[in-house]
């Protein structure tokens, strides 16, 4: 059985300026490292400043490299079909070289539709252009001739072959994933299926995970890392006062794309978020009614949608660190497949 590792998950999205959003992410980083988590991670966006302040992953890694030492760091997503895939190859072998082995490629096809023309691709061309630049990566850090040409290439990167995660929402997407020996990430923002906005969280990421081992080669070790939002205080309260604004936002533009919420209380909107927060106790016991976190080899934790300030950002990791963290590691992985009875 595979000890559980941790991360943090950082969205960059404080309501300051884009290079101090990069200052705060960098110390949150450095801070969950000195905690003793075992990972980190970042998101890309393009062009909207309150969905993600980061369209570029990897150099901001490097920089987090420079300034860390054994955390590993990965990207949760880069959206594959918006890239150059030879750029993002060698760009993410010098990162790995720079930060000693460190970096994890999170890869996936989504992201914000209306940034995909800027880029020369329509939204529903993001599956067959991901597909393409996965393969061209792929070829890359194997060493391949590239692009019809004789050129490979350099610096050599084989073993970022081995540190590729898929994101998906889909079971069809767990098992391509798990056939081709890929790790799977699962986001704290699985859309439900039609007439099953209730559905706990772990009912839709349960099968999804079937489909992933049911698929994996023998031999191949699962690897398996969800996203869940987690914000903790000291006081339960104080945390709950401090999600109330960024949860309400959140409901807020939920509703103007046309879903409906399951209420309007702040209880509704934690449901409806999958959101942990609260002192270190009722959070422990949130995290533990969700089954699929015991069959995860990783999970990686966000503040994001409560988006508190950065010095309770600061403390819901230590929190987390102290009182949740050894719960968590102290039960190892168990990714076996489901079995009805």
């Amino acid at each position: 059985m595979t000890k559980k590792r941790l991360g943090f998950f950082t969205r960059l999205l404080d309501n300051v300026s884009a290079a101090e959003r990069y200052r705060l992410a960098t110390e949150q980083i450095q801070h969950a490292e000195a905690l003793g988590f075992d990972s980190a991670w970042v998101a890309q966006h393009h062009f909207h400043e309150k969905e993600g302040g980061l369209p570029s992953p990897l150099v901001f890694l490097a920089h987090v490299g420079a300034r860390t030492r054994h955390i590993r760091l990965g990207t949760a997503i880069i959206t594959l079909p918006m890239e150059n895939a030879v750029r993002v190859a060698e760009d993410a072998a010098v990162v790995d070289l720079l930060t000693d082995g460190r970096l994890e490629l999170g890869l996936g096809s989504g992201g914000t539709p209306s940034s995909f023309d800027t880029f020369g691709l329509t939204f529903a061309q993001r599956g067959e252009a991901f597909a393409r630049n996965l393969s061209v990566l792929q070829q890359a850090w194997q060493g391949e001739t590239l692009q019809q040409t004789e050129n490979r290439l350099y610096p050599a990167a084989d073993a970022l072959n081995n540190k590729i995660w898929i994101a998906t929402f889909s079971a069809q997407g767990a098992r391509l994933a798990g056939q081709a020996g890929h790790g799977l990430m699962l986001s704290r923002t699985q859309p439900r299926p039609e007439g099953g906005a209730h559905l706990p969280l772990d009912a839709i990421q349960n099968p999804i995970i079937d489909a992933y081992l049911e698929a994996l080669p023998a031999g191949v070790a699962p690897r398996i890392l969800a996203s869940r939002t987690a914000f903790v205080a000291d006081d339960r309260q104080y945390a709950r006062h401090v999600a109330l604004p960024g949860l309400t936002a959140q409901a807020n533009a939920y509703r103007q794309a046309g879903h409906q919420l399951r209420g309007e209380t702040l209880d509704d909107f934690i449901g409806q978020f999958d959101a942990h927060i609260g002192d270190p106790t009722e959070v422990l016991a949130s995290l533990q009614r969700d089954s699929s976190l015991s069959r995860v080899t990783d999970i990686s934790f966000q503040v994001h949608s409560v988006e508190p300030a950065h010095q309770d950002v600061l403390r819901s990791l230590t929190l987390l660190s102290r009182y949740i963290a050894p719960e968590l590691r102290s039960h190892a992985a168990l990714p076996q497949p489901e079995r009805s009875l």
